[in-house]
């Protein structure tokens, strides 16, 4: 019986991830594989899913979460072979990525039978200026959506969400827009009402030469860092940065992990688990334009945040 697929696009901290959690902590009973697309050498996105690095990790109701490592195909090969075989397989792309080029890697014939693309859902910021559609990578997540989910509605002014609407209606995307509250659209826009009903092959439109526009710097020390030196950090990086998350332990808070997570100019910070053993305190992801900032930069502004630094 085919798998459906639900492909998760959207620019960067846009709330792709948040979305896929609530997925996940609302299977309903379904079993459903995530497959986390990271942008950057530390595996961030995985843990954050499912408080685990390694491989596949076993959720509750039955669902399973994998970091994508290599080729997609082979992937999804590897969790159709699984037993029991997930009834739901949701891609979460990295954000930085032309979903046409993933859309087009998912007609191959034999993932088509198996594995059919059911539903291309692309989450946008509530908040974002309506200015930033005119970005051609945001353009082409909108052109090949199905569904397109406002996300961070509880940050977002008062009627952006409205001018939001008003401006993807004007580029006429034919996607249904919906709000998603905390990550949360309702599954039957998301999954098809019946598992064995395959959906047609799309045209993910023309191939266009891949672009590289963003880089990754990672920073990782074994020390715990202080808060309000972070925040002097964050305050100097953020003019240049268009992503950051991590998780790291703090000198206030010692023993005891913190997610960090930078987008659209707001830092938020939420209390994790106990850090796992033999891993570095701290490990922080930062994505910038090309050429923005150098490592020697960031390593000279993140060390000052280390105590006694």
């Amino acid at each position: 019986m085919p798998v459906p697929v639900l492909l998760v696009t959207g620019f960067l901290g846009a709330g792709k991830t948040t979305v896929v959690n609530h997925l996940l902590a609302h299977a309903g009973g379904r079993r459903i594989a995530a497959v986390v697309n990271d942008f950057g050498a530390i595996n961030i996105d995985a843990e954050l899913i499912a408080g685990a690095s390694d491989g596949v990790v076993s959720l509750a109701d039955g669902c399973i979460c994998c970091s994508l490592e290599g080729d997609l195909l082979r992937t999804l090969a590897t969790l159709l072979r699984r037993d029991p075989r997930p009834e739901y397989i949701v891609i979460e792309t990295s954000g930085v990525a032309d979903p046409a080029d993933i859309v087009r890697n998912l007609m191959d014939p034999v993932i088509l039978r198996e594995a059919p693309l059911e539903t291309v859902l692309c989450v946008i910021d509530a908040g974002t200026p309506p200015s930033r559609l005119d970005d051609a990578l945001l353009r082409s997540q909108l052109r090949v959506a199905d569904i397109v989910a406002l996300s961070k509605l509880d940050l977002a002014e008062e009627g952006a969400a409205g001018r939001m609407r008003e401006a993807i209606r004007a580029l006429r995307v034919p996607a249904v827009v919906v709000e998603a509250n905390h990550g949360e659209i309702p599954s039957a826009l998301l999954f098809p009402a019946t598992a064995d009903r395959a959906p047609a092959p799309r045209e993910p439109g023309p191939k266009r030469p891949a672009e590289e526009r963003f880089e990754t710097l990672s920073w990782i020390s074994d020390h715990p860092i202080s808060l309000p030196r972070l925040q002097q950090a964050i305050g100097r990086l953020a003019p240049k940065l268009a992503r950051a998350k991590g998780l790291f332990e703090t000198v206030e808070q010692p023993g005891r992990q913190m997610v960090f997570q930078f987008a659209g100019g707001r830092a938020t910070l939420a209390p994790g688990e106990a850090p796992p053993a033999g891993v570095p305190r701290t490990r922080i992801v930062f994505i910038a334009e090309l050429g923005v900032l150098s490592q020697a930069e960031l390593d000279r502004i993140m060390e000052a945040c280390v105590a006694g630094g």
